[in-house]
């Protein structure tokens, strides 16, 4: 919720022509995260989006890298407490758990 607020609160200021277009999408992207089991991976994906999309914002000049710091600090601290959360939830079996592999969660179907 605070990377949600902080994001919605950098974007406030960018010009209109973002409105629809880089302000939305990280709006978009930072309220992802609620979403739980089905979505934690496409929750990651939000997050590394987010610091795609705010890193793009400072090197276009619509916000300075001191405005953008905290909220780039709070996504590197969901990603590590949402990459917590995904590991805790994989059973110690699970191929995908072992250290080499993607920490993404690899859907499976039910035979």
């Amino acid at each position: 919720m605070v990377l949600a607020e902080q994001v919605y609160r950098l974007t406030r200021n960018f010009p209109v022509d973002e409105r629809f277009g880089l302000s939305s999408q990280l709006k978009r992207a930072a309220v992802c995260t609620r979403d739980y089991l089905r979505f934690l991976s496409m929750s990651m994906g939000s997050l590394a989006e987010i610091r795609t999309q705010l890193l793009l914002s400072i090197r276009l000049g619509l916000v300075d890298e001191s405005t953008a710091k905290p909220a780039l600090s709070r996504r590197h601290i969901v990603t590590k407490l949402l990459q917590a959360l995904i590991n805790s939830l994989q059973p110690k079996s699970d191929p995908i758990a072992a250290p080499d592999s993607s920490p993404f969660p690899v859907p499976r179907s039910r035979s």
